[in-house]
């Protein structure tokens, strides 16, 4: 049986249920009967409650409870929030202040949860919140992405949450100091939001016994996990699924405030209560993203071969932990740090900061966007100072295909990769040797064309663990049960394709089962580019253990040694052969029931490292300040691809999520921290119209990491796209005087740099 199918192409079979309306979305599958939830939200950034009366709301027609954070308290539900904390170099681990899920005597940010309604109709449950009465005292906002400032909370003196080092600072700052050349580039990171196209959403209910919780998240373990503690269950009697998913991107992972409060309340009602958020509701409460300062050093020798590299970071958690958010910036930035250069020295620092901000925590990417842009801005800046192509400085500090596996100075090894053939062809495919003459030709219409590189790696994270499960169902069919959770990816379409590929059972037999946690026993959802290659190895396992008890019984049957070949149970000599199907029916007749449920757990031997270059072409037109994106290409390699197609889908995806941070979007706040960005309005989305026809080529450099030498590429876009759009933005500037350009590449900021480099106001 081959590890690696060989039809995977097509449509996804997906997508006609989603086209035609068919697919069953969080407000989709709630009961008739179902009870609408809205909540209460703080309307400013920090202030003391000091009244919060509710029993007018609570007389209102139709309303069928009303929960403050005291109520909360009263019912025994004191939770905190689920977040990791990490060590800190200050001994001990990061600040881990209480995060309540109803804000009980502090509002620490705007769109903060501090009371819930449950009415039997949303119009209902509005007006009540109408008739809330809710009165505080302000408190100094601290908006500051630096230690200092109004104090947040007491267990973080300063609000330094965590201050976090990893490398060697000792043998870097030597490197340094022998150095014939040092580039420094500080680096900031604009504040975004995911803005899937399904905003969150969630439904409880109670039966008497058993908690259900419906949400349209990335994995349903951990939150049965938290609510079961948080309301003191036996987790036998919390049951958490997940129907179709409109988007995640990192932000749907986490537990949030209003799951406990939506159980809570269900448990309270015994009815099911469905909350789904509006969009200006998404944006003051769904975890924000980026929203960091970083200051880069690169030492060179003087042959430019990069001796040590040191990173300062201060990043933004929001005003507290969120599940990941201590993580990003520090333990999963790490993972790229040094890209895929041979770089022998690092050091990086991290504080993380609070702020009276919605939390900040992990978004396509998660870290590994902003090291890769971190260090591909400051390598171009050091390509202009060393009088060097940024295609030859690249190339000539490559890890050598020779070097490999190749430890970094982070702890990651790197086993596989031809980066140089990667960045080669990029420079063929996107005619980097025509763009004097593209220049030229956009110079004549009074344009501005820049060209921008960017050579990135990414590390699939999460749990290298994974789960397969497949059963024999009575009408012929099979059901493969699978521990990760699609957001619209096409997961159904690659995992029964590959099944199919491996078993020869027809594809339209074969139903994908995930997010269940009565179901699937254990899982590692989706996130960190993981889902196929660690489901597939999963599915790989356990097919060929199915497939040796398989023939192990129909040998035990016939007294025939029987192998599988193409889909086919044949023994040598005979005319006996049989579909995995007909063996299992086989089995179902002769009582052997067990042959009907096959499952294996998987671990991978270490992480896949995806990575690749991207190559585009921007215009700015100098009177207004407009960025047109004209040319975009990415090279990379994924390993053996599983679905090209779906694999091509992500990257543009990933591309254009890329564009919208890098050139459109920006949650604004005032000094008050109120939101200037709180609807599509006014925080700026990309087009269609906004791109050129993508360009990309698959050059894979199998992983041995995993037999099936995969690696992942739901991420790899945006790693790419943030580094090389602002690359190709100060190349068009560069001639005008710009030196420096921060993200986003908006008109009006674009202008005015032009004009500051001029000269002028």
């Amino acid at each position: 049986m081959q590890a690696f199918g060989t039809s995977q192409g097509g449509t996804r079979r997906e997508d006609v249920r989603f086209l035609t309306g068919q697919g069953r979305y969080l407000a989709d599958i709630a009961p008739a009967n179902a009870l609408h939830a809205v909540f209460l939200r703080a309307p400013v950034a920090h202030a003391r409650i000091t009244s919060l009366d509710v029993d007018e709301a609570r007389a209102l027609p139709d309303i069928r409870a009303i929960l403050t954070g005291a109520d909360l308290i009263a019912m025994g539900v004191t939770a905190s929030v689920y977040a990791i904390t990490l060590p800190d170099t200050r001994g001990g681990k990061g600040a881990a202040p209480h995060r309540p899920i109803l804000a009980t005597d502090t509002m620490r940010h705007v769109g903060e949860p501090v009371a819930l309604v449950v009415a039997d109709t949303r119009e209902a449950a509005m007006d009540a919140l109408d008739a809330i009465s809710l009165e505080y005292d302000d408190l100094p906002v601290s908006l500051a992405l630096s230690p200092g400032g109004p104090e947040i909370h007491p267990e973080a003196p300063d609000n330094l949450a965590l201050d976090w080092r990893l490398g060697d600072q000792t043998a870097t700052d030597a490197a340094f100091a022998k150095a014939a050349h040092i580039t420094t580039l500080t680096v900031r990171q604009n504040r975004v939001t995911a803005a899937s196209l399904e905003p969150r959403a969630a439904m409880a209910e109670w039966d008497g016994t058993r908690l259900h919780m419906a949400f349209n998240g990335q994995g349903v373990w951990r939150l049965k996990s938290e609510l079961a503690k948080a309301l003191s269950l036996d987790p036998e009697n919390v049951r958490v699924t997940t129907p179709d998913v409109g988007g995640g991107f990192g932000m749907k992972v986490m537990v949030y405030p209003e799951h406990y409060a939506l159980a809570a309340a269900a448990r309270k009602i015994a009815a099911p209560i469905l909350w789904v958020a509006d969009r200006g509701e998404s944006i003051a409460s769904d975890n924000g993203a980026r929203d960091l300062t970083s200051t880069a050093e690169l030492a060179f020798d003087d042959s430019h071969k990069i001796l040590g590299y040191r990173v300062r970071s201060t990043t933004n958690l929001g005003a507290y932990n969120s599940q990941f958010g201590q993580n990003i910036q520090t333990a999963l930035f790490s993972k790229v740090l040094t890209g895929v250069y041979d770089i022998p020295l690092a050091d990086l620092h991290v504080q993380a900061v609070y702020t009276n901000t919605t939390p900040v925590d992990a978004y396509r990417g998660a870290g590994r966007p902003e090291a890769i842009t971190l260090l591909e801005r400051t390598l171009d800046m050091a390509a202009r100072e060393l009088g060097l192509s940024p295609f030859d400085l690249r190339a000539r500090n490559m890890i050598a295909p020779d070097k490999l596996p190749f430890a970094t100075p982070m702890g990651e090894t790197i086993d596989v990769g031809d980066f140089a053939r990667l960045l080669h062809r990029a420079a063929e495919l996107g005619d980097a040797a025509g763009f004097p003459a593209r220049r030229a030709a956009s110079a004549k219409k009074g344009l501005l064309r820049g060209m921008g590189l960017a050579y990135y790696v990414e590390a699939i994270l999460g749990d290298t663990s994974e789960n397969a499960a497949l059963e024999f169902t009575q009408d012929g069919g099979v059901r493969l049960f699978v521990g990760t959770q699609s957001n619209g990816q096409g997961h159904e379409t690659v995992y029964a394709r590959y099944l199919a590929d491996l078993t020869g059972i027809d594809e339209d037999r074969i139903e994908i089962v995930q997010g269940d946690s009565d179901q699937i026993a254990t899982g590692g959802g989706t996130g960190g580019s993981r889902s196929v290659t660690v489901q597939s190895t999963a599915t790989y396992a356990m097919t060929r253990q199915m497939v040796a008890d398989f023939a192990d019984f129909l040998t035990r049957q016939t007294g025939a040694p029987f192998a599988f070949e193409n889909g086919i149970f044949a023994a040598p000599g005979t005319n006996q052969r049989f579909t995995l199907v007909e063996a299992a029916e086989l089995a179902r007749e002769a009582g052997e029931t067990d042959l009907l449920r096959h499952d294996a757990r998987i671990t991978l031997e270490g992480r896949c490292f995806p990575n690749g270059a991207h190559l585009c072409e921007v215009e700015i037109d100098p009177e207004t300040g407009a960025l047109r994106l004209d040319r975009y290409l990415a090279v990379d390699d994924f390993g053996n691809l599983m679905h090209p197609m779906l694999a091509e889908g992500q990257v543009h995806g990933g591309i254009a999520q890329g564009f919208g941070q890098a050139v459109l979007e920006e949650v604004a706040l005032d000094a008050d921290g109120q939101l200037l960005s709180g609807s599509f309005m006014d925080y700026a989305m990309p087009r269609a119209t906004d791109f050129p026809m993508f360009g990309f080529e698959s050059v894979p450099v199998p992983s041995k990491t995993n037999p099936l030498g995969m690696k992942g590429c739901g991420e790899a876009g945006t790693v790419g796209a943030l580094a090389a759009l602002s690359n190709a933005a100060l190349d068009a500037l560069w001639e005008r005087g710009v030196r420096h350009v921060d993200m986003p590449l908006t008109p009006v900021r674009v202008w005015g740099w032009l004009r500051e480099a001029e000269g002028g106001v």
